[in-house]
């Protein structure tokens, strides 16, 4: 076992028993070498992939706010892997899209608005705030793009779901690249863009309507138009 691997195997367990919890300072370095009888440098290799897997955020400076704080933002971690082995050409973008439709979908199928009135309606009402930011015209991609992402992930919320959530936030962030550049011309783009728009209306009303069957359709040729009509150009 490498020695960084004590550290973290240490917090899991910790995390596990709940002697420490999200919001919790993790001990600082100097502490963690003694603890495990290992170098100062292996502790800052353990913090390193726990930041990198999003479970701890650094900061410098001293209070309960500094050094290591425990959080949990998996999809962090889940679309920075994700990323890199799309990259390396051994997961493909059609691979990743098929998988979130079939999130996305499920999600849809299994939204029940009834279960949490008051969450859902809130879910909603930002989703349809999210809307008319995105009928913006004066938009640029980069800033569509984050608001449609923002739209699809508060939509796959409402199944209730936390691991499905998580996956399609990092789903959607490991070809976040793939997306920005897929369109090259403004033109094009535009023209792309309001099909996007209308298609995102279309997908609300369904969900608003408590009608999964539709809405899951709705989502599946909206992404795999998307899809199609960026892989002509």
């Amino acid at each position: 076992m490498r020695a960084y691997e004590t550290v973290l195997k240490s917090i899991e367990a910790d995390l596990r028993s709940g002697k420490i919890k999200i919001g919790d300072q993790l001990p600082g370095e100097r502490a963690l070498a003694e603890t495990h009888g290992i170098s100062r440098a292996s502790v800052r290799d353990a913090i390193r992939i726990l930041d990198a897997m999003g479970m701890v955020r650094t900061s410098t400076g001293s209070g309960p706010n500094s050094g290591a704080v425990v959080i949990s933002e998996p999809a962090i971690g889940l679309s920075a892997t994700l990323r890199l082995h799309v990259a390396s050409r051994q997961l493909s973008v059609a691979d990743i899209v098929e998988s979130r439709i079939l999130l996305e979908t499920w999600a849809a199928r299994s939204a029940d608005l009834s279960s949490d009135p008051e969450r859902s309606a809130a879910v909603l009402r930002r989703t349809a705030d999210l809307l008319t930011a995105m009928d913006d015209p004066g938009l640029n991609r980069e800033e569509f793009h984050d608001l449609d992402s923002q739209f699809h992930v508060l939509l796959s919320s409402l199944a209730g779901n936390a691991v499905i959530e998580a996956m399609m936030e990092s789903l959607r962030l490991s070809i976040s690249e793939y997306v920005s550049e897929s369109v090259s011309g403004d033109d094009a783009w535009q023209q792309i863009a309001e099909v996007l728009r209308a298609q995102h209306h279309g997908i609300h009303r369904a969900v608003a309507a408590g009608d999964g069957t539709v809405a899951a359709t709705l989502l599946r040729e909206h992404i795999d138009w998307f899809y199609t009509e960026t892989r002509q150009l």
